[in-house]
């Protein structure tokens, strides 16, 4: 079918987004021929795709591909879950995270990872931003000053620098989800990893963050998984879109159909399955 003939519906709202051009992105992180496997299932498959330097990179697909699955594999998350298993590499500036000798607790500061339901410590909203430093050893001239800066970059100092002993766990969701975001970004990553981070939020919390993503993107590489394709198209300058695929054996598995800049993927799809989802067909 020709995506002539068939417009995807969801319009790409560029207010926000940059339209990165045509050359690749400047990889940060990598994936080269990377499998994901829970025991003997392979859940993703040979998934080649670069995260550019100060981008946003969208995964979207349908639930089932293997999209927060692959997002936890690039800060080695899976290791967490008994069974999982990583093949192919994924590069963080060209050194393989799964390579021997790498200390995944470093990796994790390296690249941070935002949760899709805000998940606060039951502490202070002080003690929430300050816990990463202080349980890694970093050294800083002042917590106080980092904490504020922290919380500055995050959008949230000006509304709670006079209850930073009070709980965070008094905070509303959207508060919630940007102190995590402060407590991600207090140990000063690379990257940042986001899934789903607004699929509890209401549209205005969600607004807030999105805003957010774009102040930080100038900071950092963000990589998000999102189910909301309108967000995709607002916020991220190149966009990924992965589906679930059947092999020989009938077993489902996760694949990478596209990847290029989001206006290409939302306006000019070059895959109809891509086309397909977009307009809403499957999915």
């Amino acid at each position: 079918m020709s995506t002539e003939s068939h417009k995807p519906s969801v319009h790409v709202q560029a207010y926000h987004r940059r339209d990165v051009e045509d050359f690749p992105p400047q990889p940060v992180l990598s994936c080269e021929g990377v499998d994901v496997s829970y025991g003997d299932f392979r859940a993703v498959r040979n998934i080649d795709l670069d995260f550019g330097l100060n981008e946003i990179t969208a995964l979207i697909g349908p639930s089932g591909c293997g999209k927060s699955t692959l997002l936890r594999s690039l800060n080695r998350m899976n290791d967490l879950i008994e069974g999982a298993r990583v093949d192919g590499k994924v590069l963080f500036h060209q050194q393989d995270l799964y390579g021997k000798g790498v200390d995944p607790i470093e990796v994790r500061r390296r690249i941070g990872m935002v949760f899709q339901k805000p998940n606060p410590f039951p502490k202070s909203i002080y003690d929430n931003v300050a816990y990463g430093p202080r349980v890694t050893g970093m050294r800083v001239s002042s917590m106080d000053d980092l904490v504020e800066e922290a919380l500055t970059r995050a959008a949230l100092w000006d509304e709670v620098k006079d209850k930073l002993k009070g709980s965070a766990l008094g905070l509303s969701g959207g508060q919630q989800q940007r102190l995590c975001i402060a407590r991600t970004i207090a140990v000063k990553p690379d990257v940042i990893l986001m899934d789903e981070p607004c699929s509890a939020l209401d549209p205005i919390a969600t607004s807030r963050i999105e805003d957010l993503m774009q102040s930080l993107r100038d900071d950092y590489t963000i990589v998000i998984v999102t189910h909301n394709m309108q967000q995709a198209a607002r916020v991220a300058d190149r966009t990924a879109f992965l589906t679930a695929q059947v092999d020989e054996h009938g077993q489902r598995f996760g694949a990478l159909v596209e990847f290029g800049r989001t206006s290409q993927i939302f306006e000019r799809p070059v895959d109809e399955r891509t086309s397909d989802y977009i307009s809403g067909k499957f999915g």
